[in-house]
């Protein structure tokens, strides 16, 4: 167990500026909806849009930009998305430490990869694991550009699992990277323009629960379901990064949410036969290859357009407003999850303060 320490994620920005989040409410939308998954869905119109859509790659999103002197951290590397978002970060010049549960899968994922790539061990069940991983990263001593938090759990068979007090699908997916990212923001500080990408899922407002987050059951002791229970934890990675947004305001770091795609990935590996049959079909019929998955992760993370862009929901390589009920902008609903999420992993955050530039200089 680690020391725990009384300051937590509200520190991050000395002055933490809790107004309402009005850029969003007041955000000037294109005319017209896209339509998908019987949600109407707009443009966010403070967000520059880009040419890019639900075909392109990663690889085409990237193109022509140097990341050579960049380091980014990519968790779940080891195939689908997160293997493809390190090799192509990579190939671009970014030196790329790439996390799994396994560390020989992660060295196998690096050895295949073009470029020059650091494979560490960090199960985000483990919160010790997680610390220890973030150790190893800041032992590199450089500043951290990219921190994508990709790895994620789907369970099958609606087995209901806690896990570090809580349902395992909000303890992996959500405060195992929760406290990740605590532990890496120092040195993210230091970077000339840093940017947290959180790889969530269209479930959280398609299938999460009415209510949103279930702060007065987070063991889900109640109609458990795995779908729903994975929607829950991805309407936190949204809520998380919306909140930490606030926090990070006038900063030189960004953080924003995303849906990659239906892609069929090894995330449904808990899943039945006949389940995992069904999505094979729908995603080759209706899906993104696993090149065009990775492409909004890719492209949120280094798309120079969106250097003062933060607190986003990205689908298909652009910044989206997606109606009907659902939290993915319920600010309040935010601050009480990073509060909730504080008390939860107390033991294992640890201060943040922003650098004293004048100091640095010296």
């Amino acid at each position: 167990m680690h020391k725990r320490h009384s300051t937590r994620y509200s520190v991050i920005a000395m002055s933490v500026n809790r107004r309402r989040f009005l850029g969003l409410a007041g955000a000037s939308l294109a005319t017209g909806t896209i339509s998908g998954c019987g949600v109407d869905k707009l443009p966010d119109g403070d967000v520059p849009q880009s040419a890019f859509d639900a075909e392109s790659t990663a690889e085409e999103v990237t193109a022509g930009i140097d990341l050579k002197g960049k380091l980014a951290v990519v968790t779940g590397c080891t195939s689908g998305i997160g293997f493809e978002t390190m090799r192509v970060l990579a190939l671009r010049g970014a030196y790329v430490v790439g996390t799994s549960r396994s560390l020989s899968r992660a060295q196998e994922a690096c050895k295949r990869v073009t470029g020059v790539t650091t494979p560490v061990q960090m199960d985000l069940a483990d919160l010790d694991s997680v610390v220890r991983c973030a150790e190893d990263v800041l032992s590199l001593k450089t500043p951290v550009d990219f921190l994508i938090c990709n790895a994620g759990y789907r369970g099958g068979g609606n087995d209901r699992e806690i896990v570090n007090g809580v349902e395992k699908h909000f303890a992996i997916n959500h405060l195992g990277h929760f406290v990740f990212v605590n532990r890496l923001l120092g040195r993210m500080f230091l970077a000339w323009q840093a940017r947290i990408v959180l790889v969530a899922s269209r479930t959280a407002y398609t299938d999460a629960p009415d209510s949103g987050i279930l702060f007065d059951d987070l063991r889900f002791t109640s109609d458990y379901d795995d779908s729903m229970a994975y929607a829950h934890s991805k309407l936190a990675n949204v809520l998380f990064s919306l909140r930490l947004s606030q926090l990070l305001r006038g900063t030189r770091i960004t953080t924003n949410a995303l849906h990659p795609g239906v892609i069929n990935t090894d995330i449904d590996r808990n899943l039945n036969a006949v389940t995992r049959f069904g999505f094979g079909l729908l995603t080759a019929l209706n899906g993104k290859t696993v090149e065009q998955g990775a492409a909004t992760s890719c492209y949120v993370a280094t798309a120079e357009a969106l250097g003062a862009t933060s607190g986003a929901y990205f689908e298909d390589c652009n910044a989206t407003i997606v109606g009907g009920h659902n939290h993915l902008r319920n600010i309040g609903m935010a601050e009480r999850l990073v509060e909730v999420s504080e008390a939860l992993t107390a033991d294992y955050l640890v201060e943040q303060q922003r650098p004293d530039w004048e100091k640095l200089k010296q």
